[in-house]
């Protein structure tokens, strides 16, 4: 066992749930309106981290960030993901036994995302998490986000933690620069949405998992 550890802290999307096919959805839905022809979802997946303003640049091919269209297409397309939010999202497979374990290892876990708190709360809360992390840090809790450290600092507050005793999941480089540069140990979820053309081992982070479960295995052979 792992006692340098005190708290694990998970980014959201493509790290602890599996929320693509909601997502995908949303944005084909929003291309089907538009007389646009949906995109497959393996296209879309490695996408889903990123936001819905840039879901809706590479969905629609907007290299314009100033284009009269992206707004309206983004706020179509948070309304449809809204209403649509745990349809098919799940936590990952083997992530369940991993969050009961940290439990009764008496290690706290919390989620760090940048997704605004209106559709963070209500997701969780329809999959029976909100209660149960130790803390739920969303995109405009503070008035930064990642890859900038400040809310991986405050759920090390909440968490009562210190950073140096505390690991950071997740499946993007901003996720990684964040949890560095918080002082914090860090694992890439190889699972989650990367792209192909991404070098995780290029990442500097202090581990990588595979799967959920694999997880478990690191904190106890890293100790």
């Amino acid at each position: 066992m792992n006692n340098s550890i005190d708290a694990v802290f998970f980014d959201l999307d493509g790290t602890l749930l599996d929320t693509a096919p909601d997502l995908a959805y949303a944005l084909n839905v929003v291309l089907e309106e538009q007389q646009r022809s949906p995109l497959p979802f393996a296209v879309i997946r490695p996408w889903v981290s990123f936001g819905a303003r840039t879901l809706i640049k590479f969905g629609f091919q907007l290299t314009d960030t100033e284009d009269p269209q992206l707004e309206p297409l983004r706020q179509r397309f948070l309304q449809i993901y809204a209403a649509n939010l745990a349809t098919h999202t799940r936590l990952f497979p083997g992530m369940e036994e991993v969050l009961n374990a940290l439990e009764g290892w008496q290690k706290p876990w919390g989620i760090v995302t940048n997704k605004p708190k209106w559709l963070t709360q209500p997701l969780l809360e329809q999959l029976g998490l909100a209660t149960r992390s130790v803390c739920n840090v969303s995109g405009d809790t503070l008035t930064v986000n990642k890859p900038h450290p400040a809310p991986l600092l405050h759920a090390c507050q909440v968490a009562n933690c210190l950073p140096e005793r505390c690991l950071y999941v997740g499946d993007a480089l901003r996720d990684i620069e964040a949890g560095q540069r918080a002082g914090m140990q860090t694992v890439v979820a190889l699972y989650g949405y990367i792209g192909q053309e991404e070098k995780p081992e290029d990442w500097g982070a202090t581990g990588m998992i595979r799967q959920p479960e694999e997880l478990l295995e690191w904190i106890v052979d890293s100790g």
